[in-house]
């Protein structure tokens, strides 16, 4: 692996050393994209040159770098809802030039999204990314008044979600482990709130969501199906700002404020659901809560105009517990996730941009009860320790090179239960904490070939090593230990690796329209597997080892792309298929054991096609996209369904999401969205018959019953009041909101009711079907000053 990593070294170095072959004769204009109201970074930013269509775009730091042939030109700094900035420079006074962009006032504002560099869709390499800003979330309606961008994830064509509710979601056919989530470049491994009703993410502390789910960069790595990057607010370094809101079930805060203006900047935000204090009352003398609460917390400091520190934390909890009247029983069930990240952004030239990271993060899951002087207690969970170094080099206008790389430390508890009976401890011998080094390097180019043609092409090499200490067990045909290898602590049990090519092609014959196709290869070491639905906290993450092999996948994709009436409208139309190894499964007839996990998986293949319609208005009073997906999902193991082909538990045949936003007044803005979806797979008993006079079931063909189509209308209207004082710093407003208007009852899963006696003659076995919400209407105060 140490060799393999040196080569790729090797094969990274050269480029930065043939610059003068490509560079072009002039001068190089860098520096940063902010708001001119708070100081936050821009993410994505346009950088134009005036008069023709060349340009570039700021990094994940808001950071461009844009070279110029000789002589004097118009810059021209564009950003979705901010006013356009035109700045001139000539090689004479060439400099860093740092871009203050003007947001647009509420009352001046005609449209919801403006300013984007045009037919930007179109000319860059990206395809199957989509963004989502803070604002654009809060103005749709949300269950019960909790803004989540993870649900507006899901009304995107390609991205299916897990349930009724749930934050769960599936990307092209791919499992919910195989989505990458980050926060503040922090991995998230359980991203919900309520057994997954709500997500971890708070709207007011973010920034910016980013989903890539095709065509991933060589810069990310690590998971098959996608990428969703989120970024916290940096906080406002111009002035004190507060905001926040109080719902039917949760209130949230967030304070940000300069530190030192214009160099130092804070953001403070936390949200608490008071569920526990509402059901309360209704408890008797049962004792029964449960709530979730989150903080973030972010500061930077600028030390010079080449060096800024960011240090950024999550901490996010849910906790339930009950206890029956007479005290005889009694449960605890607290899991969270906790992030830290320390970045460092250095500007080595005008050219050269580097951001040094230093992650940690934390998600654990317990499980506590008693009965009777019997205790039990079941922890799972997974530890990190993360160093990341990413480069942004600008070589011209023609080349955006950026390479790097970037190490983990894996500490995972797949589970590991113990308990007490009276005066007696046990701790069996199941599923103890195993430990992993993860690494990577990279390199890629954004190479604009000709006007027509350009390509971004990178390389991945990943590695993964399992590591003592770890016993390996030799078992006979019904599970009896025969033999153990031990090995010590840091030793090598087993090593994985590979490259990871990535191609994105587009060729645009005109502003208007463009064709992309890509292909990439994705290597995953790591594994959540589950018995039911996503992000359930009973999931367990576990590492490949001896015994579980690697996830590795290829991806084709190809899209056709057109923009409308002047930029105002946005289309496209995707196919891709994906190939999918060593997919993991608990094997037939799983129950929970004290063996370790690991021994109880099955491998097999899984493959998904499909086509993705999306289209989107950008511009103008109503705004809204519709997104439409057909798409057939797979999965074969040799050891579950006979070895046959069955379609995966989130194979989704029409998946279709209309969405709707329509600016009424400067006061009212009204919101609408319509779902609908093929019903989800599921295996349910086909036989049932009697056995020495127990009832027996027996089962079909593992998911051949498709429940009833999904379908929901949500209804949303925002209500801004008018200043009665035009100098009062307060500004507020009413989010009133109706989930599922017409009351759907929409199936979460189906389960068979017994009633009447066999000696009787009257047995009787129903299916019948749980849902969970009906109409739910919500209504929420939001503040801001």
């Amino acid at each position: 692996m140490k060799s393999r990593a040196f080569r790729i070294i090797l094969f990274v170095c050269p480029w930065l050393l043939i610059q003068p072959a490509f560079a072009q004769q002039g001068y190089t204009v860098s520096g940063y994209v902010r708001d001119s109201t708070t100081g936050e970074s821009l993410i994505g930013a346009s950088i134009g040159i005036k008069g023709t269509s060349s340009g570039v775009q700021t990094n994940a730091y808001g950071f461009y770098a844009i070279t110029l042939p000789a002589g004097e030109h118009t810059l021209v700094f564009t950003y979705i809802g901010y006013q356009t900035l035109e700045r001139t420079v000539a090689s004479e006074s060439a400099r860093s030039v740092t871009a203050l962009l003007v947001p647009r006032s509420f009352q001046a504002k005609e449209v919801v999204i403006t300013d984007r560099r045009k037919d930007r869709n179109v000319k860059n390499t990206e395809m199957s990314k989509v963004e989502v800003g803070a604002e654009q979330m809060k103005k749709l309606p949300a269950l019960m008044g909790e803004v989540d961008p993870l649900k507006v994830l899901q009304l995107m064509p390609g991205v299916q979600s897990a349930g009724e509710g749930n934050t769960g979601f599936y990307v092209r056919g791919g499992g919910p482990d195989q989505n990458l989530i980050l926060l503040d470049e922090a991995p998230v491994y359980n991203t919900g709130h309520l057994f997954g009703f709500f997500s971890v993410f708070n709207a007011d502390a973010i920034k910016n969501v980013s989903l890539i789910k095709g065509g991933m960069p060589a810069s990310y790595g690590g998971r098959l199906s996608s990428v969703v990057d989120v970024t916290m607010k940096d906080g406002n370094n111009q002035q004190w700002q507060a905001e926040g809101g109080v719902g039917i079930i949760a209130s949230r805060l967030n304070i940000q404020g300069p530190l030192q203006k214009d160099k130092s900047s804070f953001m403070l935000s936390a949200r608490r659901t008071y569920v526990d204090l509402l059901t309360k009352p209704f408890m008797g003398k049962n004792s029964s809560g449960y709530y979730f609460y989150d903080l973030n917390a972010k500061a930077n400091y600028q030390f010079s105009d080449k060096d800024r520190v960011f240090l950024s934390a999550y901490l996010g909890q849910d906790k339930f517990q009950y206890q029956n009247k007479d005290r005889t029983f009694e449960a605890n069930i607290p899991w969270g996730n906790r992030t830290a990240t320390l970045r460092w952004n250095h500007v080595f030239s005008k050219k050269l941009f580097a951001n040094t990271s230093l992650i940690y993060n934390d998600y654990e899951f317990t499980f506590r009860a008693s009965n009777d002087g019997f205790a039990i207690r079941l922890n799972s969970g997974i530890r990190d320790y993360n160093g990341k170094l990413d480069f942004d080099y600008f070589l011209s206008l023609k080349h955006h090179i950026k390479f790097g790389g970037n190490y983990v430390y894996h500490r995972f508890t797949p589970s590991s239960v113990s308990g007490t009976q009276d005066t007696t401890t046990f701790r069996p011998d199941n599923a103890l904490r195993k430990f992993a080094h993860e690494a990577a390097l990279y390199i890629q180019d954004d190479w604009e070939i000709s006007p027509r043609l350009k390509a971004n092409i990178g390389l991945r090499y990943s590695g993964f090593r399992q590591v003592g200490p770890y016993t390996r067990f030799v078992r006979d045909a019904v599970g009896n230990k025969l033999d153990s290898t031990v090995y010590g602590s840091g030793k090598e049990v087993r090593s994985y690796g590979g490259p990871e090519p990535r191609l994105l092609l587009r060729y645009a014959w005109n502003d208007r329209e463009s064709v992309k196709a890509s292909v990439s290869k994705n290597n995953q070491y790591i594994h959540l597997v589950n018995n039911a639905g996503s992000t359930l906290p009973l999931d367990i993450w576990v590492p490949s080892t001896y015994l579980v092999k690697p996830q590795y996948s290829w991806q084709y994709a190809a899209g056709y792309f057109r923009n409308f009436a002047d930029n105002n409208w946005e289309a496209s139309l995707e196919a891709y298929y994906k190939d999918m190894r060593n997919q993991v499964e608990y094997r037939e007839g799983y129950t929970p054991s004290l063996k370790d996990t690991e021994e109880e998986f099955v491998f097999g293949k899984g493959y998904a096609y499909g086509t993705e319609l999306f289209i989107h208005k950008i511009k103008g009073k109503l705004t809204g996209w519709v997104g439409y997906t057909l798409a057939w999902t797979w999965r074969q193991f040799p050891d579950l369904n006979g070895g046959k082909r069955f379609p995966a538990k989130y194979d989704r045949r029409h998946d279709l999401s209309v969405v709707a936003s329509y600016e009424y007044s400067p006061r009212w803005t009204f919101s609408t969205v319509f779902i609908y979806g093929s019903g989800n797979t599921t295996t349910l008993p086909e036989k049932f018959y009697f056995l020495d006079g127990v009832l027996m079931q027996e089962y079909g063909a593992v998911n051949s019953y498709r429940m009833k189509a999904y379908h929901r209308l949500d209804l949303s209207a925002v209500y801004t009041p008018k200043k009665k004082n035009p100098g009062r710093r307060l500004t507020s407003s009413w989010a009133f909101s109706i989930y599922n208007v017409y009351s759907r009852l929409n199936p979460y899963f189906i389960y068979f009711d017994q009633t009447g006696n066999v000696l009787d003659g009257n047995l009787e076995i129903k299916a019948k079907q749980v849902s969970l919400f009906p109409i739910i209407p919500s209504v929420t105060w939001n503040f801001k000053f």
